[in-house]
C-alpha cells in the first residue's frame, strides 16, 4: 500500500475584491435660487464582512456655492450619515473588510422650494482573510520538489496631520475648499511602512463683493505607520484619506493681503506583502504502480512596482451650458480627473478626462457654475494588471473664441501594479496498477533533444538520482542523439 505525506500551509491574503456603488441625498432649503457649485466628501467609520455581504458606513459632508434671489453668492452645508452594503457570495464573517469610498459623481435637482444634492459613492473593497492549503510533501514516491512564492498580507493602519501656512490676495470669505489626495510614494523599513505624498487644496473664495477667485495650494504629507512585518524591499500599498479639514483666513488689509492656515487629519490603511517561499511538490511519480495525481492552484496578490508621471494637457473643453462674450470668466474649481488604463493598438495609454467646475459672472450681473471636462490620452509604461489614480492641477480656462473654452491642466498620475502569484501543486496521490518489471541488465534509451532530467526520469520509471548516477558524462536537458543508459542489478543463482 502506497503511503503520502501531506502538510497545510496556513498564511494570511488578500481573498479578493469588489466594487460597489451608493447613492446618498441631502436636501437644502428654497434660499438657493441658483446653485452654481456642490461637492460632497465622504468619511468611512466602519466596515464588517458578513455572511454574503460587506457592510459599510460613515458620513458623507455635502457643500453648495449658490446664489440667493438678490444675486449674492453664499454657501450652506450639510452632512448625512450612510449605510450600504456590497453583496458577494465570496464573503464570511471571519474576513477584514477594507473599503475605500470616493465621490464618483454630484447632481443637482430642485423639487419645489427644495434643492437636492445626489452624490454618487464608489468603494473599492477589499477582503483579507487566512488562506489555508493542503498540499503534498511527500512520501513513497518520487517527488519533484520547487519552491513556490506566496505572497502573505500583514494589516496596518494609523492617523497623522499635515499643516501649511500660505499667502494670497486679498480674499473676503472662503466658499469653497476641496481636498484631493495623491500618494507617490509607499516605501518599507524595519518595523515601519511610509507613505508619502501631496495634497492638493482647491480653494474658491468671494472677492470684493460680487467676484470669485480660486487658487490651490500642493501640499506634501509624510506618515509612518509602525507594522511588525515590514522590512527594506518589502512590498506594500497604502490608502490615505482626509478625515478633516480646518481653513483660517487673517486678513491684512493695509497689505492687501491674506494668510491662509490649513490643518488637516489624514487618516492611512497600509498593509506590507510578505513573500514566503513554501518548498511543494509539483510533480510525483513511483517507480512500481502508476499514480493519479490531483492538482490545485495556490494564489495570493499584493502589491508591485508604482510608477509616476507628469502631463500637461491642453485643448478645447466640452461645457455643460453655453458660454459667450457677454460672460466674465471668474473661477476654476472643483479641479478632478479620472482614468483608465487601455490596451491600444500604439501600446498602452492612460485615457480619461480631467473636470472642473468654471465660475461666470454673466451680462446681467448673476453667476452661474458651468462644468468642463477636458480628455486625454497619454503613453503609459505599464505591464500586467494596473490601478491608476490622477491628480488634476494647474487648471485654467480662456475664452479666444466666443462660445469656446481653451483648458489646460497638470496631471499628475500614478500606475500601481498589482502583483499575483500562481502555482499548480499536487494535492494527493492515488495508487494505481503495477508497472512492469523490465528484467534487463541494461537499457538504453534514445532520448528527445531538449528532454530534462526529471521529464526523462518519469518516463523511465527511475529517480532523477539513479539516472544521473548511471550516465554522469551527460548535462541535462540532452542533446540530440545522446543515449541515456540504466543498469540493473542482476543476483544468480549457483
Amino acid at each position: 500500500m502506497m503511503k503520502t505525506q501531506t502538510e497545510t500551509f496556513r498564511g494570511y491574503g488578500k481573498i479578493c475584491e469588489l466594487n460597489a456603488q451608493t447613492a446618498v441625498e441631502c436636501r437644502f432649503g428654497g434660499e438657493a435660487e441658483t446653485v452654481l457649485s456642490a461637492h460632497a466628501t465622504a468619511v468611512l467609520t466602519g466596515a464588517e464582512a458578513g455572511n454574503g455581504e460587506v457592510r459599510y458606513f460613515g458620513k458623507a459632508h455635502f457643500l453648495i456655492v449658490y446664489e440667493d434671489a438678490e444675486k449674492r453668492v453664499c454657501r450652506a452645508e450639510k452632512g448625512v450619515e450612510f449605510t450600504a452594503r456590497a453583496q458577494d457570495d465570496r464573503c464570511f464573517p471571519a474576513l477584514t473588510a477594507r473599503v475605500a469610498v470616493a465621490v464618483d459623481n454630484v447632481s443637482v435637482r430642485r423639487e419645489g422650494a427644495s434643492v437636492f444634492v445626489t452624490a454618487l459613492l464608489g468603494a473599492d473593497i477589499s477582503l483579507y482573510g487566512e488562506q489555508n492549503f493542503e498540499y503534498l510533501s511527500g512520501g513513497d514516491l518520487v517527488c519533484r520538489r520547487e519552491p513556490v512564492n506566496v505572497l502573505c498580507a500583514h494589516l496596518c493602519g494609523g492617523a497623522s496631520e499635515a499643516e501649511d501656512e500660505f499667502e494670497t490676495e486679498f480674499i473676503g470669505d472662503i466658499l469653497l475648499h476641496a481636498e484631493t489626495v495623491n500618494v507617490t510614494d509607499v516605501t518599507c523599513e524595519t518595523g515601519t511602512l511610509r507613505a508619502e505624498g501631496e495634497i492638493n487644496l482647491c480653494v474658491l473664495a468671494l472677492k470684493g463683493e460680487n467676484s470669485l477667485v480660486s487658487f490651490e495650494r500642493l501640499i506634501p504629507f509624510n506618515i509612518e505607520i509602525p507594522c511588525e512585518a515590514a522590512s527594506f524591499g518589502c512590498r506594500a500599498d497604502a490608502n490615505v484619506t482626509v478625515s478633516g479639514a480646518a481653513l483660517r483666513a487673517e486678513a491684512d488689509e493695509g497689505r492687501g493681503k491674506c494668510k491662509i492656515s490649513a490643518e488637516f487629519a489624514l487618516n492611512a490603511e497600509g498593509c506590507v506583502y510578505e513573500e514566503i517561499a513554501v518548498d511543494c511538490v509539483t510533480d510525483a511519480f513511483s517507480c512500481e504502480n502508476t499514480v493519479n495525481l490531483s492538482y490545485g492552484k495556490l494564489e495570493s496578490a499584493g502589491a508591485g512596482e508604482m510608477t509616476r508621471m507628469t502631463e500637461r494637457i491642453s485643448g478645447k473643453a466640452a461645457l455643460s451650458s453655453a458660454v459667450d462674450f457677454s460672460d466674465a470668466l471668474q473661477a476654476v474649481t472643483l479641479q478632478r480627473a479620472e482614468a483608465n488604463l487601455v490596451n491600444t493598438t500604439e501600446g498602452k495609454r492612460i485615457e480619461g478626462v480631467a473636470m472642473a467646475t468654471l465660475m461666470v459672472l454673466g451680462s446681467d450681473g448673476s453667476h452661474r457654475g458651468v462644468e468642463m471636462s477636458l480628455p486625454f490620452s497619454v503613453p503609459a509604461q505599464a505591464e500586467g494588471d494596473c490601478a491608476v489614480s490622477v491628480l488634476a492641477c494647474g487648471m485654467s480656462a480662456r475664452q479666444r473664441q466666443e462660445g469656446e473654452i481653451d483648458a489646460e491642466a497638470t496631471l499628475k498620475i500614478t500606475v500601481r501594479q498589482k502583483r499575483r502569484t500562481e502555482a499548480r501543486l499536487v494535492t494527493a496521490a492515488e495508487e494505481g496498477a503495477l508497472l512492469p518489471v523490465c528484467d534487463s541488465a541494461i537499457s538504453v534509451y534514445l532520448p528527445c533533444a531538449g528532454d530534462g532530467l526529471w521529464e526523462l526520469s518519469k518516463r523511465l520509471g527511475k529517480s532523477p538520482e539513479e539516472v544521473s548516477a548511471n550516465n554522469p558524462d551527460i548535462e541535462f536537458p540532452v542533446k540530440e542523439g545522446q543515449r541515456v543508459v540504466i543498469y540493473r542489478k542482476k543476483s544468480l543463482n549457483l
